[in-house]
This record gives structure tokens, sequence and C-alpha cells, in this order.
């Protein structure tokens, strides 16, 4: 059980040339597809932190639907890799991560209790934002988690602050010992707007340690990213600033952590900022409440059969890593600890209405 999974320089490609002919030729084409060496536990530790991301967003749904979650719920599910692909490739309590208003698994994989995000989702003051900020606003100082943004951008300006911080305590304050990478995750539909350029141009002029990670999943709410924009390669912006660009398969865990090895490395040799486009999608619609009539079936097919946890799978099974009993096990822990934190959140108390202002402003 000691093999590895070798980097190889092929990325799973769609053989239905007549299905969703671009995704299929861009997935097919991309500039950079190779794929990290993992080993059986870090394997393992790559399968429960996806499964645990999609078993708690089925949670939430449930809970939604049933009429026990309330507000605006924008789950992940499809998008995994991404989140455990980056995140897993960084220091948890030493980079930093800032996310948007699809962010519970973000939470998650930076290390975040499913207690405390659940509570949060509930509104409860166990929840990781004490109840005040629900579904798009996680924060957890202890985790490096630097938010959930709901407005388009907003986190972007945020991360960059981090990201320069991290730089300045170095080559202002001579502490040699601060090299904190931040990752700023958001949308193709982000990559329109004012906020994304002028970080972009900023990071690259100071060379701040910061991912640019895109998380194309096609939509923005309901516009097509192809209809939305003049270049849809979002990473070839890069280039405009002098900055290192790359496209990687988003369904694919290994690609996105072998991508984000190099970026990360890059990033903490001084060289700067990276922009990561990882083409993935989301397969629910933009929230809980939207009846997600706009995507073809086709496309929604087209996506299924490339599930990231069932690609990662097939990855630990042939390489003789895991067997299939293992991950089933895994997944009847996570699925006891998602049941967990659902009961803890349901029974969490409120928080107190004497402390509605609490939180607005600094303590003295």
């Amino acid at each position: 059980m000691s093999q590895d999974i070798a980097v190889g320089t092929g990325s799973r490609t769609s053989s239905q040339s007549g299905l969703v002919g671009a995704h299929a030729e861009r997935l097919s084409t991309l500039v950079t597809a190779q794929r990290a060496t993992v080993d059986r536990s870090t394997g393992l530790e790559l399968y429960r932190d996806m499964t645990l991301g999609r078993r708690f967003e089925d949670k939430c749904a449930e809970m939604y639907y049933r009429g026990k979650m309330f507000g605006f719920v924008h789950l992940y599910n499809g998008q995994e890799a991404v989140s455990t692909g980056v995140i897993g490739a960084m220091k948890r309590q030493h980079d930093w991560f800032c996310s948007t208003y699809r962010d519970h698994v973000h939470a998650l994989s930076a290390g975040v209790p499913a207690r405390e995000v659940m509570s949060e989702l509930f509104g409860k003051e166990t929840g990781c934002s004490k109840g005040r900020g629900g579904s798009m606003h996680l924060f957890s100082k202890e985790h490096h988690l630097l938010g959930g943004f709901a407005f388009i951008g907003e986190g972007i300006p945020v991360a960059l602050g981090s990201a320069f911080t991290s730089r300045y305590k170095r080559d202002a304050l001579g502490d040699s010992s601060s090299n904190a990478v931040t990752a700023a995750f958001f949308g193709d539909g982000t990559c329109n707007n004012g906020q994304f350029f002028e970080c972009l141009n900023m990071a690259q002029l100071w060379k701040l340690p910061i991912l640019f990670i895109v998380e194309n999943n096609k939509w923005a709410i309901g516009m097509a990213h192809d209809r939305a924009t003049s270049d849809p390669e979002i990473w070839r912006k890069a280039s405009a600033f002098g900055m290192a660009g790359e496209e990687v398969d988003g369904m694919d865990v290994l690609a996105v952590r072998a991508a984000a090895q190099r970026a990360v490395e890059r990033a903490r040799a001084g060289e700067g900022p990276t922009v990561l486009e990882c083409l993935t999608y989301r397969f629910r619609g933009h929230s809980l409440a939207d009846p997600d009539e706009l995507r073809a079936e086709e496309e929604k097919q087209f996506w299924a059969k490339r599930d990231p946890l069932k690609a990662l799978e097939r990855d630990l099974l042939e390489a003789k890593l895991v067997t299939s009993e293992e991950l089933r096990a895994i997944e009847k822990e996570i699925d006891a600890e998602v049941q967990d934190c659902v009961d803890f959140a349901l029974s969490a108390p409120e928080p107190d209405g004497s402390e509605l202002t609490r939180y607005i402003w600094a303590d003295d």
C-alpha cells in the first residue's frame, strides 16, 4: 500500500465531442495538466475532505427544504476538488483564505469545525461568526478564514491586504519568518469587475504572495460565462499584468493540487501572484431558491460524469492505495459527523438580544 500516484501530463477528457463541445475542447487542451503525487495518507485525507464538503452541503439542502434553515444558501456541490485541492496544498493556520457567498466548504477545508459552520447557518451563538453572519459570512480568525463575502469581488481586496501584510512584515519589519500566502476564491462572474483588475495590477506590482483562484463554473447566477466576457479564458488575463496564469481541470483534485503547489512555491519564493483558473461546475442551482431551469440537461450530464469524488476514488483504487471498503467507512463516519453537527446546531442557543450591537465596534 506504499505506492504513489505518479505525476502525468494527461488529464481526463470527454469522448463526447458533440456534447458541449467548447467545454470538452478546453478540458482536453489544458495548458497545464500535470497531476500531483499523493501517498495513501494524503489520498485518504483528500477523499475525506471532499466527502465532508459534499455530504455537508447535501444536509444543508435537506434542512433548507424542510424549513429548518432560512435565508440565502448557495451550495458547492461539484466544486469540491477546487477547495480541497488548493487549501490542501497550503498550510492551515499559517496561510490565509478568503471566500465568497459559496463559502461553507472553503471553511471546512480550512479547518473550521463542522459544528461551528452548521451553527452559523442556523444563526446560533455557537456559529463561527456567533450567529451574526449566516451562510454567506463565515469568518474564523483562528483558522485564518478572512470571510465569506456576499457581493461579487468584495473579498479580493481583503485578500490582497492579507498578502500585503505578509510581505510588509518581511520586507519592512524584518520578520524573516513571514512567508504566509493568501488564496482568494471567486467565480467567473467576478472577472469582469474592477476589483479583479485593480488587485491583479497591485499584486504584480508589489510581487505579493497571493493566489487568485477562479472557480469557473460557467454560470454567473443565470448568465452563461461565454456570453458575458470578450475572452472566456480567464487565466490569460494574467499576462496583461506580466504575472503567472494557469488553467486547470477543476474536477480533478490531483490536477488542482499540483497547480496550487506550483503557485504557492512561486509566492513563497517572492516571485509574486498567480491566476489559477479552475474549470469546474456546480451540480445544483445558483442557490437553493434557484429552480435551475436555464442550464441545458445535456450540459449538466456532461459535468455529472466528471464528478470529482468519483474521479478521486478511481485514482486511489487503481493505484491500490485504498480499498473500496475503506472509502465506504469514511463516508459513514462523515454522515455521522454531519448529523452530529445538525443536532448540535439545532439545540444550540440563539444570540442574546441584549448583545445586538456586539461585534460591530471594537472592544475597548
